[in-house]
C-alpha cells in the first residue's frame, strides 16, 4: 500500500502542534486581603501580664493578655506573614537603652543571653478563619515597628510549647507614646 505525502500532512501537523509553546503552570488562586485593621484596638486591654510569667502557667487554648516590645531577633517581623516576635521588657533590654552602646539593631537584644531570649520572647501571629497565619506583613501598620510597645489579647496556640510560646492575637494595641 502506497501512502501519499498529502495524507501524512495532518498527522505531522498534530505531532508538532505543541512545539515551541511554554507549558502552562497552575496559578495559586489569590485570596482577598484580610482587613488587618480589625485586629488593632484603640486602647489596651487591662491586666496585661509579662511573657516570662505567662510561660510558666499558660496552656494551649488559654486566653491571655500580654504586653511587650517588638524585639528579641535581628528581624522580629516575619516577612509576608502577620507575625512578629514580642519581647518581655522585664527580661530583655534593647541595646539602645544601655549607656554607650551604639548597636545598629538594638531590638535584637544581642546583649542578652540565648536563655534570656527564650524565656523573654513570644511569637505573636494573626490567623485567619482557616487557622493559618495570614499572608500579609504587619510591619508599619498602625505604627508597628521594631521596639514598639504592644499589648496583645489572644489565646495560646495549640502548637505552643515550653520552648516556643505562640499566641494567636485577636487584638493588638500599639502604644504611641514612649
Amino acid at each position: 500500500m502506497k501512502t501519499t505525502p498529502l495524507l501524512l500532512f495532518p498527522v505531522i501537523c498534530l505531532c508538532f502542534a505543541g512545539c515551541g509553546k511554554k507549558p502552562t503552570t497552575a496559578v495559586e488562586p489569590q485570596l482577598p486581603a484580610v482587613a488587618l485593621d480589625t485586629f488593632f484596638a484603640p486602647s489596651a486591654a487591662t491586666a496585661a501580664g509579662a511573657i516570662h510569667t505567662l510561660r510558666a502557667t499558660a496552656k494551649p487554648g488559654d486566653p491571655v493578655v500580654v504586653t511587650g516590645r517588638i524585639m528579641g531577633r535581628d528581624k522580629p517581623f516575619v516577612e509576608g506573614r502577620a507575625a512578629f516576635v514580642l519581647g518581655d521588657p522585664g527580661v530583655l533590654t534593647p541595646c539602645n537603652e544601655k549607656p554607650g552602646d551604639e548597636c545598629a539593631t538594638p531590638w535584637d537584644a544581642c546583649c542578652n543571653s540565648s536563655e534570656e531570649k527564650q524565656a523573654g520572647t513570644a511569637t505573636i501571629q494573626l490567623v485567619g478563619a482557616d487557622g493559618r497565619v495570614i499572608k500579609q506583613g504587619l510591619k508599619g501598620l498602625h505604627g508597628l515597628t521594631e521596639l514598639s510597645m504592644v499589648t496583645v489579647t489572644g489565646t495560646i496556640d495549640k502548637t505552643s510549647s515550653a520552648e516556643a510560646l505562640i499566641i494567636n492575637a485577636s487584638k493588638l494595641h500599639v502604644r504611641t507614646t514612649p
